[in-house]
């Protein structure tokens, strides 16, 4: 079995943002209340208390259960729960107490909602992606069309590194098997990238709903957010794995290598942070 992201975690183990642990991962068990607090009872028997109390969020993973009174005691810890797919790898629904704090809510709302100010979180997203350019006064249609020329250009250099024959983005949706094999690996490598961002973004209290780059979809807050790391998660990756699959797709050896990146990258303490930063949200 591959390793799991998350393993065996104990706080010091968890990145903290202002007095909570955003996420806590859980797979083939049951999630009960005893004695109003919350326990974790694995598929080997095994009794773990959580730290409910101090977690923004709780990612079940398949296998789960929870009980109908461990939902009432997360819900008055204000503690979301997000159901998942494997190492959070799928995002499927999420629970959340309708009276918790808002204030997160409201400033990306705020932000969205003024065009001067949208137009400035913006080109924050994309300044890591043009250092080296002055961007100050682009437009969005700008901004948009220079980061299309350098994914386009990204793709080729790519291309080039690993000899791929390359012609170019293409899905189909509902049926990636009509893709090539590059573009099978980056569909699938970028549903995960979603899946987590999409965790991440329901732990800090805000909408995925709520975009300053993409519009027009159901998730465009997700998609703004997933750009940032596709460069490093997704597309190198799916270049250097093309030649490994042979002409058939591996789906486990895809999300064995994204596992070790996300690690690697440290990706579930950057996201966080970076979304903190471009919405100078409270810490």
């Amino acid at each position: 079995m591959a390793d799991r992201i998350i393993i065996r975690t104990t706080l010091a183990d968890l990145p903290k943002i202002r007095d909570r642990y955003p996420f806590l991962y859980l797979e083939h068990g049951r999630v009960e209340v005893d004695d109003s607090s919350i326990k974790w009872i694995s598929a080997e028997g095994e009794v773990f208390r959580l730290p409910a109390a101090v977690l923004s969020t709780l990612l079940l993973g398949p296998g789960t259960s929870v009980t109908h009174e461990a939902v009432k005691v997360l819900a008055s810890l204000n503690t979301t729960v997000c159901w998942v797919g494997e190492d959070s790898l799928l995002f499927y629904a999420v629970g959340q107490n309708p009276t918790a704090d808002s204030y997160n809510l409201k400033k990306q709302i705020e932000l969205s909602g003024d065009p001067k100010k949208s137009l400035a979180v913006a080109r924050k997203m994309f300044l890591a992606r043009f250092p080296e350019e002055d961007i100050s006064n682009k437009t969005l249609r700008e901004l948009m069309t220079l980061e299309g020329n350098r994914v386009r250009f990204l793709y080729e250099k790519l291309a080039e590194k690993y000899l791929i024959v390359w012609k170019g983005r293409s899905y189909t949706p509902g049926n990636m098997k009509l893709s090539d094999m590059t573009n099978q690996i980056i569909t699938s490598a970028n549903a995960a990238l979603y899946a987590l961002v999409s965790s991440v973004i329901h732990s800090l209290g805000l909408s995925p709903r709520i975009g300053f780059v993409h519009s027009g979809s159901p998730l465009p807050f997700v998609y703004d957010i997933a750009d940032l790391y596709k460069e490093e998660l997704v597309f190198d990756m799916a270049f250097s794995l093309t030649p490994k699959m042979a002409g058939i797709y591996n789906r486990h050896l895809v999300l064995e290598e994204f596992r070790n990146r996300v690690v690697a990258s440290d990706l579930l303490v950057r996201c966080p942070a970076d979304i903190i930063s471009l919405l100078e949200l409270k810490k």
